[in-house]
């Protein structure tokens, strides 16, 4: 397998390798993919400040989050299908984060169930919760990340109901069911030998490992899609938070969150942090970017609680941006499973190292030699670039 020389070149590394409804899956956004745009584009227009002769020859990207020591402020975020994308690709994420000490988060809805990850990969990670309308079964999931150890626990809350994603309907993923819709991924399939060795005759079962209780041992997408509309809560409200605290004794993080007053409603709710998201613009389309989002919500949480971000990140030099824009601690989301999708394993470890070292430059040329020294003073305001 080829090896990438930046996120970009493993997205087109993935695009060459996978089906294209998978593809399009990680890759799309919602109806116009205007925010999908925003969080990349807005984030690439933040000038840095460079700075000049001062002593950055030792630098420390070490940081501490729920108690424990990262190597980096950096952790792979939740992808749904991430597992189908390598063989058992969630464990393979796992693997290489646990190696580059950095946290790995499983999404409810993962091709590998909790505890394959928990046993196959040998490392703690986080868990990313979708509340649904089962209490019981909601109860059972979270009792089995206490089981599996998970370090925090991440519960989503922008997805109330799913946006529509016409790229998704368009490849086949969604929108047909039935005999010509599963034809139809075939053919895209076999178009795709490499993948199909790997994922398709090794990487069975093919199957949401989390929901296998709820949608059948037999299930596909047809099941997993059809599951996920008629089973997503819209009625969840924060007393949610006072339920799942009763249910979960760990570091809790509310994800999804864009606007101020919802930043201190997390905080008076309990929560432990927070994550600046807006699902990776695969919900409602339009909103601000996260680069934008931040400070306005860093502003309103003035430092009484840890805050997460994801959206955009395609670079260390992005993960230095994010953190002077007010976050401590930064989440990839396609750029490490354009990496899976990629090279496995393998190539989720090196976009790592390459963040690592893009960090290591931008640090190093804007005069800071620790994670903490990161502040708005790194950002350049004179230029042209978009106003914050």
């Amino acid at each position: 397998m080829r090896r990438g020389a930046s996120v970009g070149d493993y997205r087109a590394l993935a695009k060459a390798r996978l089906p294209h409804f998978l593809f399009q899956y990680i890759d799309g956004g919602s109806y116009d993919e205007v925010t999908l745009r925003r969080n990349v584009e807005d984030l690439q227009s933040i000038a840095l400040r460079q700075r000049v002769l001062r002593d950055v020859s030792e630098i420390d990207l070490s940081t501490e989050l729920f108690g424990t020591r990262w190597t980096m402020p950096v952790g792979l975020g939740p992808i749904g299908l991430a597992g189908l994308n390598a063989r058992r690709g969630e464990v393979q994420a796992a693997r290489a984060a646990g190696a580059a000490g950095v946290p790995f988060t499983l999404s409810t809805v993962a091709a590998c169930s909790i505890e394959e990850v928990a046993r196959d990969s040998g490392r703690r990670f986080w868990f990313q919760l979708y509340m649904v309308r089962d209490r019981g079964f909601m109860r059972e999931l979270i009792a089995r990340a206490r089981e599996a150890q998970c370090g925090a626990l991440l519960f989503t809350v922008d997805l109330p109901t799913p946006g529509a994603r016409y790229g998704d309907t368009r490849s086949g993923l969604t929108g047909s069911h039935g005999f010509k819709a599963r034809l139809r991924r075939m053919g895209q399939m076999l178009s795709r030998p490499d993948w199909c060795w790997d994922v398709g005759v090794h990487g069975k079962p093919h199957a949401m490992g989390n929901l296998t209780n709820v949608v059948g041992e037999g299930s596909g997408l047809d099941d997993f899609g059809t599951w996920i509309a008629n089973n997503f809560d819209a009625s969840v409200t924060w007393k949610e938070i006072d339920w799942i605290r009763s249910e979960w004794p760990g570091p809790l993080v509310v994800k999804g969150i864009l606007d101020p007053d919802d930043a201190r409603q997390a905080l008076a709710s309990g929560a432990d942090a927070i994550v600046v998201s807006n699902h990776g613009g695969r919900q409602l389309d339009g909103v601000s970017s996260t680069a934008r989002a931040l400070p306005r919500v860093a502003d309103a949480i003035a430092g009484q609680m840890p805050i997460l971000v994801d959206g955009g990140v395609r670079s260390g030099l992005d993960v230095v941006r994010m953190l002077a824009l007010g976050a401590s601690f930064v989440l990839l989301g396609r750029a490490w499973v354009f990496a899976l999708g990629a090279r496995g394993q393998a190539g989720v470890a090196h976009v790592l190292k390459l963040v690592d070292a893009e960090m290591r430059v931008a640090m190093a040329l804007t005069g800071c030699t620790s994670i903490d020294q990161i502040n708005e003073q790194v950002l350049d305001r004179s230029g042209n670039q978009a106003t914050f």
